[in-house]
Formats: C-alpha cells, structure tokens, sequence
C-alpha cells in the first residue's frame, strides 16, 4: 500500500538524520525488527548556586534593638548560671587548672576564650570612676564590655586605657584592654603579647 511505503520511506529517512554514522544494511536491518531503539543523550544538569542569605545590618540591628538587654532581664542572679557554665568550660579548655599548670600557657588561652559569663574587675584605669567595677560580662563588643554588678547595675565599661582581672580556682589573670581591642569572635585568631602595658 502506498501509505505504508510512505511511512517506511519517513522513518528510513529519521533514522538517517538522527544516525547519520548507521549504514543504510543497517538502517534495513533495525526497520525488519518490531522495535527501534534511538541512542539518548540526557543532557548534562548544571548546579545551581546557592544564594547566601544576606545578615542584618549594623543600622539595622540597632533599629531592631537585637543587642539590647531589657531592664527587667537586668538582674545579676539571672546570669549567675551563665558564669557557671563559663568556669566549666574554662577548666575542660585549660584541661582543670591544675596547680602545675603553666600560668603562660592559661594565660595565652584565657586572652583567645570567650568571656560572656566572665566575672571580672576593673583594677586600673586612666578614669577613676571605672577602678573597682566588678561583675558578669554579658557583651563584649570591640571596644567594651557590658557588665552586670551585684548592685543589677548594667556598665559600659570601654576596652581602652583599662586593665580588666579574672579569677578562677586561684589562678588570676590581667587583661590589658587596650591591646584587646578586638570582638570576640575575632580573638582566637590573634597573637597576644602576655605582658601589657598602661599609660596611668
């Protein structure tokens, strides 16, 4: 029949489009088979990269008042579990202060640690006003500290001109703020000279 020659003569004529390497012997050979199985190319799926979410701002995190501690939540027992866990994780970080532990070795660890939950105590100051501030550090920003006293008194105390104490199972050590202006999460990356100096 002539429709038949002509659907024969079509398909011999895609198969020699879609495989033009194919001989015609074997063209006739595939058309004498019931099925025709034409070669598949999936094509290759390209990644897609991911958007990296975009953080607040520094203008946008003081409108949103993030870092803000309410007055009601300025309450020194409120964080006194908080310096609890930081004296637990002082001793695994400095393997239990024990009493043969080299006071360099703690002190160039202390200097890299984080302080939230640090009781500390401001012992020089070029402002005498500061001389004497002791309680939990709740913030530590790049050039100061917020401390909660036993009074429930929030302090800013700034970094520079400040030599800060800490103490912990007898072991004390001396902060020097002004070699220490850096946030917390920058520190554990930076050298410290462990003798400090303050111009008084």
């Amino acid at each position: 029949p002539q429709g038949s020659e002509k659907a024969k003569t079509f398909v011999h004529a895609f198969l020699k489009r879609s495989m033009p390497k194919m001989k015609d012997e074997a063209i006739q050979d595939m058309l004498t088979r019931k099925a025709v199985v034409l070669e598949h190319y999936p094509k290759k799926k390209t990644k897609q990269k991911r958007k990296k979410t975009k953080g607040f701002t520094a203008k946008q995190r003081r409108e949103l008042r993030l870092f803000e501690i309410e007055p009601e939540q300025r309450r020194y027992a409120i964080f006194l579990p908080l310096h609890e866990l930081w004296k637990q994780y002082i001793r695994d970080l400095c393997h239990g202060l024990k009493p043969d532990a080299q006071p360099h070795m703690i002190q160039g660890k202390l200097l890299k640690a984080d302080l939230h939950g640090a009781i500390v105590t401001v012992t020089k100051s070029k402002c005498p006003s500061y001389v004497g501030i002791t309680g939990i550090i709740l913030q530590e920003f790049k050039h100061v500290f917020k401390i909660i006293t036993k009074e429930d008194k929030l302090k800013v105390v700034p970094k520079l001109n400040n030599v800060f104490s800490l103490e912990l199972d007898g072991f004390v050590s001396y902060i020097y703020g002004s070699k220490f202006l850096f946030r917390a999460s920058e520190r554990s990356a930076k050298k410290f000279k462990l003798k400090g100096s303050i111009d008084l």
